[in-house]
């Protein structure tokens, strides 16, 4: 017996260590397999996947890819046949391309760099630069009809060895084929505006409208016009945007026209160290004119009928005033301001209301007053005929116009100063369906009769105010940013509704103090009425024990069941019923709320 465990004992031995390699091995290769493949747990990034052209001119090309965990940088090359053109390395996910030549085929790889060590290239994209129509090998976002004709409101990319730096002098120019100059950015004018962390520029001086004790603000380069049905807003905008390696031009607003060609040249002080383009250098075909006269669509990769909202909003009034047109906006940030004036029927609509973002910065310090149009083009050189506004959107003379699944922001940021989203300077219909609307003060200025449905409307100070007949807040969220007030009502009639809110959420943002909004304050005027109601909304913390502020008094003081201050169905975040705010308010009766409490009641619709 003693023998047999002396052998059973060397068999164990003997098995374990032929085993024990094979089983850390298995061992190895399971951990392996749940944290990710080879390369990455060697320290060697993976391949790069999603490579695909984001947009295309006639020479020059912008590819971009999915980001790889852990890379560091990324290499790229770009071959024709087996001979190199060009390479280069970029900590972006993106990377533009110029001095393309027309009738040439190209190649396109990336690979991922680490400390670890380069994964191998991607497969090999190809670039068709001679004008084939094969959807497989040209950008999906150009018209095949055109080639590799861009959106007639595209910005402009200019590729750029190191991250440019803008000069004070020199001009960018644009000529049609015909050596027509039609667009012109002088660098002597960046002088006049200061540029934000995010890339804005913003006037350094408030565009106004001259009166007898101030000069008149000349038009420059550095502002845009945009035509809406014959008139135009003036307003500053952003003409010049600084990229690592590449220069971001936005021509100003209507000045190419479908299916033309053209030709950019910059002279050679406008970028430091940059030698300048002539003539042939940086040539771009525009896409044909829109077949359909009922539905656009905006895309900032180039693959719609337009690249901004403006210019697909300037379209839609050149077909018709009255016919029925649905703008579809796809995911993105929009930087630009919008003006519509004098169409109707119009619908502007997100691909989603979180990631489809209308945004720009504009604020009185800017540009002074709520806005307004010019029956002519401002000219550069000679004052300003109009002051465009401080709004992000100003929308004029407009009917049935509707606003759907869209987030709109003025990102001026700041508590003080007046900085309206959109101004509905019209008597007739406004509808706002699943938007979000973000500004500080005077977020949402409006007339004519309204409806805001399922919505947000967030700001600090008077951020919902105006001159409407009835304006209909439903099912919305209402939130405050900062202490103050959500309404400053300037009726034009006692009988007319008013601002309404029915089965609203009364919210604060995080750290806003409880107690420290109210629900209206007056303007003091007695030529306006305070009509605001409020049924069945429910009130967080943050509305101030007496609901309304009553320094001064409203109008009228003492308020009535169709006129001033009033409110029915109040409750806390519980249910619970609220009571006890100020006398300048009424608690309205079920029959007297009667009137406020469906959109047919308050707008008739």
């Amino acid at each position: 017996p003693g023998t047999y465990k002396f052998k059973k004992k060397l068999l164990y031995l003997y098995v374990m260590k032929r085993m024990l390699p094979l089983i850390f091995s298995f061992l190895l290769f399971s951990c392996a397999g749940t944290g990710g493949d080879d390369n990455h747990s060697s320290g060697i990034p993976s391949v790069p996947t999603g490579v695909k052209i984001s947009s295309q001119t006639s020479h020059s090309v912008v590819m971009v890819w999915d980001a790889v965990d852990g890379a560091e940088s990324y290499n790229w090359k770009l071959d024709e046949a087996s001979t190199s053109v060009k390479n280069g390395t970029t900590r972006n996910t993106n990377i533009i391309i110029d001095g393309l030549s027309q009738g040439h085929t190209y190649l396109f790889a990336v690979q991922a760099v680490s400390s670890g060590g380069s994964s191998e290239f991607s497969a090999a994209v190809t670039l068709d630069f001679g004008g084939s129509t094969d959807p497989g090998t040209t950008d999906p976002g150009t018209d095949p009809a055109d080639g590799t004709a861009i959106c007639v409101d595209s910005p402009l990319l200019l590729d750029m060895s190191s991250t440019p730096e803008l000069g004070s002098s020199g001009f960018i120019k644009v000529f049609d084929s015909a050596d027509n100059q039609v667009d012109a950015i002088d660098l002597a004018d960046l002088a006049t505006v200061t540029i934000r962390e995010d890339g804005q520029m913003i006037p350094k001086t408030r565009i106004y409208i001259a009166d007898e004790s101030t000069p008149a603000y000349v038009f420059n380069t550095f502002m845009d016009a945009p035509k809406c049905s014959g008139r135009w807003r003036p307003i500053h905008y952003t003409p010049l945007r600084l990229h690592a390696k590449a220069l971001e031009i936005k021509l100003h607003s209507g000045v190419l026209d479908f299916g033309k060609e053209y030709y950019l040249t910059m002279d050679k002080d406008v970028i430091k160290g940059h030698p300048g383009l002539s003539k042939g250098d940086f040539t771009f075909k525009t896409k044909a004119k829109p077949t359909s006269g009922s539905e656009f669509s905006v895309r900032q990769d180039g693959k719609g009928d337009f690249c901004t909202v403006q210019g697909a909003v300037s379209h839609s009034a050149v077909i018709g005033k009255s016919n029925n047109v649905v703008i579809n906006i796809a995911s993105g940030t929009y930087n630009e301001t919008v003006f519509v004036r004098d169409k109707n029927n119009l619908t502007l609509k997100g691909e989603s209301r979180d990631k489809t973002i209308i945004a720009y910065a504009n604020n009185e310090s800017y540009e002074g007053g709520s806005g307004g149009s010019a029956t002519s083009k401002p000219v550069v050189g000679q004052a300003i005929p109009a002051s465009g506004g401080r709004g992000v959107i100003l929308a004029e003379s407009c009917d049935n116009l509707c606003f759907e699944g869209l987030t709109l922001k003025n990102t001026f940021g700041q508590e003080k100063g007046q900085a309206e989203v959109i101004y509905f300077n019209s008597n007739n219909k406004l509808i706002i369906e699943n938007c979000a609307l973000h500004s500080l003060q005077d977020t949402f200025l409006c007339k004519g009769s309204v409806y805001v449905h399922n919505s947000l409307i967030a700001g600090h100070c008077d951020f919902i105010w105006g001159y409407p007949k009835a304006c209909l807040f439903e099912d919305c969220e209402i939130r405050a940013e900062a202490a103050g007030y959500i309404v400053q009502a300037r009726i034009q009639n006692a009988s007319d509704k008013g601002f309404v809110f029915l089965n609203c959420r009364l919210t604060a943002a995080s750290g806003v103090k409880d107690g420290s909004m109210y629900l209206a304050r007056s303007a003091g005027q007695s030529n306006a009425y305070d009509n605001v109601t409020f049924v069945n909304c429910t009130m967080s913390p943050v509305i101030a024990a007496a609901g309304w502020y009553g320094n001064p008094a409203p109008n009228p003081a003492t308020p009535t069941a169709t006129s001033g201050w009033k409110e029915y169905g109040s409750k806390n975040a519980s249910g619970a019923a609220l009571s006890g705010h100020s006398s300048n308010g009424k608690y309205l009766s079920s029959d007297e709320a009667a009137a406020f409490s469906s959109k047919s009641a308050v707008l008739g619709w």
